[in-house]
């Protein structure tokens, strides 16, 4: 099979290579993600499949493995699905897909309208993007917006010079979509398409909030101020203390997505579903807490020394021709934090083997091949514990995204033959 590296993502996965897996197929070889040799800029994946048992020898990007998995990775010792957990439910949150450029305003502009009259205070929010957070050094965000939440054309039009504002810049474009298809997007043009109203009621009493932009190649959360508005391109974690910020700056949360997470071109696609909510998270110690701390406060002081956003710091960290002082710092940090999240598991016997590693995400500082595969059987085998017991107890979570009913492709059953 030649298919986009997305054979082995998510949804794509579950109804093609599960199936086939299922329906007795072996891998036998493949290639989980490499450049289309042509022209086209995307990433492939190369699949082959034998029928029943196979006894020859098993490739995954050229190399010997003793078996394949249907997300293309070596097979552990544990197999199987990760269940979402009920204990991380509303806990991570898309931001707002606002859909119109017209609510947008520079800084200076959002001033103005304040300036002009105080009442637009109450609908003027800082928009925090996820280019914002990996890119400015003090996480700063650029532009502004105009945010009438949940009112009615009533209410919103009480704030005359932005309502008027909104209706110039942003109703035509919205009067172009489908109706039929998209009827509040439509009648309610004032409106985000979508607000997200369940993230900013979590967040309604922090004063700071973790946040992780969802396409990187970082996968690496910040604090943030509370009352800002967030992109659609931001995850928000509903979280403002230093063990949480430690746990999911950790190389555990870190291999348990990117093995999770889809892709776009080399980029991780981290999604709350699949990254973040069949994530088993650990008891939190203090020690967490303090390594968490001690990491966010170096690095937020390198970033504003250097004048360097999160993802030209981490390229430095994975650089093993970088050899400042404050970078080897910054890994030191990272080794200690990864040491204080597995006390916390219970799993001390972990070595915390960190050096410069091929990985499928490039040359990276973090643990050792023999360590991430053992670090990613733990986490899964909990996960299976965690989902079991929730199960027992009468807790119910839908595996991916609730109840819905999946059609197999071209409406029949998948097996071997189809292909």
């Amino acid at each position: 099979m030649l298919a986009t590296n997305t054979i082995a993502q998510g949804d794509t996965r579950e109804v093609g290579l599960d199936y086939l897996t299922a329906a007795g197929g072996t891998i036998i070889r493949a290639f989980k993600s490499r450049p289309w040799p042509g022209d086209a800029s995307l990433e492939v994946a190369e699949v082959w499949l034998h029928r029943g048992f196979w006894s020859g020898v098993t490739m995954l990007d050229d190399v010997p493995v003793a078996a394949i998995t249907s997300a293309l990775e070596p097979k552990g010792r544990v197999s199987g699905l990760a269940h979402r957990l009920g204990a991380s439910a509303g806990r991570c949150f898309q931001g707002s897909l606002v859909l119109g450029s017209g609510f947008l305003l520079a800084p200076q502009e959002a001033q103005e309208f304040i300036d002009r009259d105080r009442r637009n205070a109450n609908v003027l929010f800082p928009y925090l993007n996820g280019e914002d957070l990996n890119t400015s050094p003090d996480q700063s965000p650029s532009r502004w917006v105009i945010n009438f939440g949940e009112m009615s054309e009533r209410e919103a039009r009480e704030f005359g010079e932005l309502w008027l504002h909104v209706e110039r810049a942003v109703k035509p474009e919205r009067m172009t979509k489908d109706a039929a298809k998209y009827p509040s997007m439509v009648s309610e043009w004032w409106r985000f398409w979508r607000i997200r109203a369940e993230l900013y009621r979590a967040i309604g009493e922090l004063s700071r909030v973790l946040a992780i932009a969802l396409t990187s190649k970082t996968v690496v959360p910040l604090f943030v101020p509370a009352g800002s508005v967030y992109s659609h391109a931001l995850g928000v974690f509903a979280y403002d203390d230093d063990a949480h910020l430690g746990l999911l700056s950790s190389g555990f949360h870190y291999l348990w997505a990117v093995t999770r997470a889809s892709t776009m071109r080399t980029d991780i696609r981290y999604t709350p579903t699949d990254c973040f909510e069949t994530f088993p998270q650990p008891e939190l110690t203090e020690a967490v807490g303090k390594a968490g701390s001690a990491l966010d406060a170096h690095r937020r002081a390198l970033m504003l020394d250097r004048w360097e956003g999160l993802t030209k710091t981490y390229n430095r960290v994975h650089d093993p021709d970088e050899r400042a002082e404050d970078i080897g710092e910054l890994r030191r940090l990272h080794v200690e934090l990864d040491h204080a999240v597995a006390v916390a598991y219970g799993w001390d016997d972990l070595p915390t083997d960190h050096d410069f590693h091929e990985t499928r995400q490039g040359v990276r500082y973090t643990l050792g091949p023999a360590t991430r595969t053992e670090l990613l059987d733990r986490l899964l085998e909990l996960n299976h514990q965690r989902a079991a017991a929730e199960a027992a107890a009468g807790v119910t979570r839908q595996r991916r995204g609730g109840a819905r009913r999946r059609r197999q492709p071209g409406g029949g059953q998948t097996s071997l033959e189809a292909l």
